[in-house]
């Protein structure tokens, strides 16, 4: 290895030491669930909404990834249901799946979350049903690890794949969202483009939602020239703002 490698060796594992403290430093238990303000108010915006989360796991595992998750809202309805895979739930039934109501917007367990894609109004009421079915048609519920899958990211590239239109661009920080099981060949996470995979563990990822990335032991490398950005473990994306298409309604309708 040579003297640059060397270097950015290092600076990875301060950064992952510093990054140890900060999100080991806060107890689960009393840990903040509290929403953001990224969602909105299910009973102003009445239109029919979806959305896509991330926000780093809880305790060691926020240092290498992210928990992601799915949020809708159909028209006129007055709360959010999220779609989410919880491992720790296999402690208690067979199934890790969790289709609830709660705040889509809330910090997990104290880490703040980030809005991935969003699609409102017309066009979101169509697809609801198509994630709804395809969420509970999951074929690792009663599975659950966290490297390299299946986890709660290949949850989420699950629904994401079968519902394309939402091109939820995964972070890099989303490990287990390159496991496919036994499927050598198929497509992207976002549902747009094509990946190769093995097991999660190594793989290729070409496509016009999330760029081109590299899979190398769970940990994914890439570079994304049609929402600018460069991917990298431990950091996640880094560019500018994502460019997260929505289609609102004009008004808010009546309560």
């Amino acid at each position: 290895m040579n003297i640059t490698g060397y270097a950015v060796a290092a600076g990875m594992l301060a950064l992952a030491l510093a990054m140890v403290g900060r999100v080991t430093a806060q107890d689960w238990r009393t840990a903040s669930r509290e929403p953001v303000g990224l969602a909105p108010d299910p009973v102003l915006a009445r239109e029919a909404i979806v959305q896509a989360y991330a926000a780093r796991a809880v305790g060691w595992r926020g240092v290498f990834g992210v928990h992601t998750w799915i949020a809708v809202k159909p028209a006129h309805a007055p709360a959010y249901t999220v779609y989410e895979v919880i491992g720790w739930r296999l402690r208690w039934g067979d199934s890790a799946l969790a289709v609830h109501e709660r705040a889509p917007d809330a910090r997990w367990f104290g880490a703040a979350p980030e809005l991935l894609a969003e699609k409102r109004g017309a066009g979101a009421e169509e697809i609801i049903a198509r994630i709804d079915a395809a969420a509970r048609a999951y074929p690792w519920a009663g599975e659950y690890r966290i490297w390299p899958g299946p986890n709660s990211n290949t949850f989420t590239a699950w629904v994401a794949r079968a519902v394309p239109e939402l091109a939820i661009d995964l972070p890099p920080t989303a490990i287990g969202k390159d496991y496919s099981g036994t499927k050598l060949v198929t497509s992207a996470p976002s549902g747009r483009g094509v990946q190769v995979s093995l097991f999660g563990l190594a793989g290729l990822t070409a496509s016009p939602v999330e760029g081109l990335e590299v899979n190398l032991l769970g940990l994914a490398f890439g570079l994304n020239p049609f929402d600018p950005a460069i991917k990298l473990p431990l950091l996640g994306r880094l560019g500018p703002s994502r460019a997260i298409a929505s289609t609102p309604d004009q008004l808010p309708e009546t309560p």
